[in-house]
């Protein structure tokens, strides 16, 4: 059973394949005994987003034909009668795009991540969202008093920068320099900062120089500027060793060579940016080796760094108004990710449905 029974069509982003999402009316999701339907209250663009408009699809998260996006925050319109007893209608809550299944052996071995039914959900670009029972159970939190909706949206991709943050062992004071200044890349260095690392970022364009010096980076290359940033950055290290922890947070060979190049002897590397496949990347073996470099990489996030995030969020660490640079009605979706092609832009936009 149903707590009530919305029906009729609804406005919703549809990929169909490369650089083809199309506005249309579709049905009102019907949700199951355990999920629920939220009302999208706002949704964000991403960099994700834009890269499986650009594909078409993602291997593992979207299929299309399939309504489209992932980061929304909304209020409960339905919940069906196996749900929590804690939700309901009327609630403010965010909810993640994936949940594990608990049970498999990355589960087990607190992997989540890694989980190997990992269930994705995509629908955010549309006036409603079913959130599937397992995500309902594990992955979809009430949003706390005094948190905007788009502030809140910001959980899913945080929940993945925190998650990255926690292989690095950065302490207080190390010097962590952080590659890439889109709207993940400035994520690392406000929350490295949050945590009094000292960030050294490389990014492109003054406005990304200006945004990671608001997130707290001590100095920021532009490698338009500098096509070979690594000398630059080792100099304000002590002594010139290199940083004691690196973010790689692009997703292309070169920068994942200079990330390699950037860490000091001990040091760590996360290659947060995942390279398009079929990449391949030069590495000196003998660096690595005697250096004893360490080559991490995290994907994705878990149930507990989700709240994490949102926990940020409440307090304050990190905020949309950072990195949402307008807002828009979902009808100019199509003409939004155009314009992000065209401008090279991986900021956010807030989309109302």
């Amino acid at each position: 059973m149903r707590t009530a029974t919305l029906t009729g069509l609804m406005n919703a982003a549809v990929l169909y394949g490369p650089e083809d999402v199309r506005i249309e009316q579709i049905a009102i999701p019907a949700i199951g005994p355990d999920e629920a339907l939220v009302e999208v209250r706002v949704a964000l663009t991403c960099g994700t987003d834009l890269k499986v408009w650009k594909q078409g699809s993602h291997p593992r998260m979207i299929v299309p034909p399939s309504v489209f996006g992932h980061e929304a925050a909304g209020v409960v319109r339905e919940v069906g009668s196996e749900a929590p007893a804690w939700l309901r209608p009327g609630m403010r809550v965010v909810p993640a795009n994936s949940a594990p299944c608990g049970t498999c052996v990355y589960c087990e071995r607190d992997r989540e991540n890694l989980c190997e039914d990992l269930l994705f959900n995509n629908g955010a670009y549309a006036r409603f969202l079913r959130v599937p029972g397992r995500i309902v159970r594990e992955n979809l939190v009430e949003i706390p008093e005094g948190v905007s909706f788009a502030d809140a949206a910001l959980a899913e991709p945080l929940a993945c920068v925190l998650r990255g943050i926690s292989v690095l062992d950065a302490a207080p004071g190390d010097t962590v320099a952080v590659i890439g200044c889109g709207s993940i890349g400035l994520m690392f260095v406000r929350m490295l900062a949050v945590r009094r690392a000292r960030v050294i970022a490389v990014g492109k364009r003054e406005s990304q120089r200006r945004a990671a010096e608001a997130m707290g980076a001590v100095a920021v290359f532009d490698v338009i500027e500098h096509p070979d940033p690594v000398p630059l950055v080792r100099e304000l290290t002590e002594c010139g060793r290199g940083a004691d922890a690196v973010v790689e947070a692009v997703g292309s060979p070169e920068t994942w060579q200079w990330a390699v190049r950037l860490a000091r002897r001990g040091g760590t590397v996360n290659l947060f940016g995942g390279c398009p496949s079929g990449s391949e990347v030069r590495l000196d073996p003998a660096s690595l080796h005697y250096s004893e470099i360490t080559l991490k990489s995290s994907f994705h996030h878990t149930p507990a760094f989700f709240r994490q995030a949102l926990d940020a969020v409440a307090r304050g660490d990190i905020r949309s108004a950072d990195f949402v640079t307008g807002q828009i009605p979902l009808a100019d979706l199509p003409r939004a990710f155009a314009q992000m092609k065209e401008n090279h832009r991986e900021w956010k936009t807030a989309v109302i449905p």
